[in-house]
């Protein structure tokens, strides 16, 4: 009978969880940034129509 010490066959879930983690944060940086800019965006376009 051959036993396997480490068996390294695939990603745990500790290394899908990092990959989630890293995933999110850039989603949420991406949806951070874009919702400021386009919060100036609408804010411009509501000044110039006199709102």
């Amino acid at each position: 009978m051959k036993y396997h010490i480490k068996d390294e066959t695939g990603a745990s879930a500790v290394e899908y969880g990092v990959m989630v983690a890293l995933i999110a944060t850039a989603i949420v940086a991406t949806v951070g940034l874009l919702g400021t800019t386009l919060n100036g965006v609408f804010q411009g376009v509501v000044t110039t129509l006199g709102g």
